[in-house]
């Protein structure tokens, strides 16, 4: 049992830092009823929802919210729930009856989770973006990418999850800790473009010292030579981040290299010629050899792996960081607790009347979860 056993959520279905969120949470013990469209429910295969490893660890059931037995189910729910986790444009669940109001009415403890880039409020709430937008605008794309180059996208790993999906969870678990200590429920409005400000809390106070120059020109952001990717002898890809002047030590002697003959690394105009000095290098041997040279030692030194390769590493094998669900590779829950350790995830599956009446009956009793799902099937 993870350690937030007891916890009940329920999650209107959506796309992308929701039901990330919604997962972290499944997978830390909480029961999680995710609340799907019809139609959407069912436009999938079984092997799809299995590799659709975000939905992981709840229960998907089908519900038409426009319609009044939809609508009464999820108050239902919300009456014995501690969170209802939603992500659809400011106002929309109000007009479906099940916004903050009716729910908070059902239950004055409930955690209201509201997950959207760009807020409830401000000018652009209601119009439409992704990561990419709500990243822009919060300054942070624009610090990414090399130099000279165009700002790069991260993936949807700082907007979508992280300045997202983890500030949802975070502001969910403490609203629950709050609404039990004084029985007051509240709504958490999570946007994407004030977690990822928040995420870049650093960068902005390296800017604010006039430690932090133009986009690719910094540690950090590929401008050092020693916190940087090199291309081997075979094509792969070692990282390296030596930051510390003793561990910068450490490489070079590995490598062969007299640090003083590079130059002052501090001095960034010598920065040019140490990563030429380290490429030539690293381009002698396979990115093998270098392992066996580098790895695990205080050269701070790592092979670039793909997610497949991931898997095989003996780090993440050993810890068991990736492990397989039903013939899926995904990565195991996180983060790891002594005493209430989380259970192996189970794989999404369709809606289906069995599931459905089984999730509702924990919820609400057996005789309530058979009148709601003979409502739902009219």
């Amino acid at each position: 049992m993870g350690p937030l056993a007891g916890i009940k959520i329920v999650e209107l279905a959506g796309i992308g830092p929701g039901p990330f969120a919604a997962m972290l949470l499944a997978d830390l013990g909480a029961t999680v009823i995710r609340i799907d469209r019809p139609e959407a429910a069912g436009a999938k295969s079984a092997q799809a929802w299995k590799t659709n490893i975000v939905l992981r660890n709840r229960t998907t059931i089908a519900v038409d919210l426009k319609t009044d037995a939809g609508r009464g189910l999820v108050l239902s729910l919300v009456e014995e729930a501690d969170c209802l986790i939603e992500g659809f444009r400011p106002g929309v669940t109000e007009r479906l009856g099940i916004g903050p109001a009716e729910c908070l009415a059902c239950n004055s403890q409930l955690v209201y989770g509201r997950m959207t880039g760009w807020g409830q409020d401000g000018p652009l709430a209601h119009s439409a973006g992704h990561d990419l937008n709500y990243i822009a605008v919060a300054g942070v794309l624009d610090a990414i990418g090399r130099a000279g180059g165009p700002p790069t996208p991260p993936l949807n790993l700082v907007g979508d999850y992280g300045g997202g999906s983890l500030y949802l969870v975070v502001g969910i678990l403490a609203g629950i800790l709050h609404a039990r200590a004084t029985g007051q429920g509240q709504v958490i409005d999570a946007a994407i473009v004030d977690g990822a400000a928040s995420l870049a809390t650093g960068l902005f106070g390296r800017i604010a010292a006039g430690a932090h120059g133009a986009r690719g020109t910094n540690v950090l952001d590929s401008g050092a030579p020693y916190y940087e990717t090199y291309e081997c002898s075979d094509g792969k890809w070692l990282s390296i981040a030596p930051i510390e002047e003793k561990f910068y030590a450490e490489l070079c002697s590995r490598m062969d290299l007299e640090p003083s003959e590079l130059g002052d690394r501090a001095d960034r105009r010598t920065w040019p010629a140490i990563k030429s000095a380290f490429a030539a290098r690293f381009k002698q041997r396979p990115c093998a050899e270098w392992c066996r040279l580098l790895e695990g030692t205080d050269a701070c030194a790592a092979p670039v792996m793909s997610p497949a390769e991931a898997a095989t590493h003996p780090h993440m094998r050993a810890r068991g960081t990736l492990i397989s669900v039903e013939g899926v590779i995904q990565p195991a829950p996180a983060p790891r607790f002594s005493r209430t350790v989380p259970e192996t995830p189970v794989a999404a599956s369709p809606p289906n009347l069995r599931a459905t009446r089984r999730a509702l009956e924990s919820w609400l009793g057996q005789e309530w979860a058979e009148r709601w799902v003979d409502l739902l099937d009219q």
